[in-house]
């Protein structure tokens, strides 16, 4: 797995965080390809507004964007010989004061927040969606199951 961190903005709250391996461990369960690259950036209010605005026409800030990339690796015919193609699974964009503000809102603690969105934005990238009932059904067990086993793992 190719887990690329862009801990830019707050940096020293972000970067002691195991997002790399939250990453890693979140698409191994879900069965992706050892290939698979994904992009997690962490942003202020004022980018995330514009991306929302921009890819959803909503206004304001939101908690965490993903965007997807593709739905197959790359063929192997575009690499060098030898060279493994790359799954670009896509990019996760999480508002990081957004995040912050919902620990009060949620009563969890800064690296819980960042984790829950994490696996929520894995989990868009990998296919899964909470836009109806029958949806979230599937997504929301699967994601509090994702986190359950990533804390136990943990301690």
């Amino acid at each position: 797995m190719d887990i690329l961190v862009d801990a830019t903005y707050r940096e020293e709250d972000i970067a002691p965080l195991p997002l790399v391996e939250l990453a890693t461990f979140v698409l191994q369960k879900v069965g992706k390809p050892e290939n698979t690259e994904v992009s997690i950036s962490f942003v202020d209010d004022e980018e995330i507004a514009r991306l929302n605005e921009q890819y959803r026409g909503k206004v304001g800030p939101t908690d965490v964007l993903s965007f997807e990339c593709d739905n197959d690796p790359m063929p192997e015919e575009a690499f060098a010989p030898g060279v493994e193609p790359v799954y670009e699974l896509g990019d996760i964009v999480i508002a990081v004061d957004v995040a912050e503000r919902q620990t009060a809102i949620y009563g969890t603690t800064f690296e819980r927040e960042i984790t829950i969105l994490t696996i929520h934005g894995l989990l868009h990238l990998c296919g899964y969606d909470h836009v109806t009932d029958e949806l979230a059904a599937i997504m929301e067990p699967l994601e509090d199951d994702l986190l359950a086993q990533w804390e136990a793992s943990r301690s």
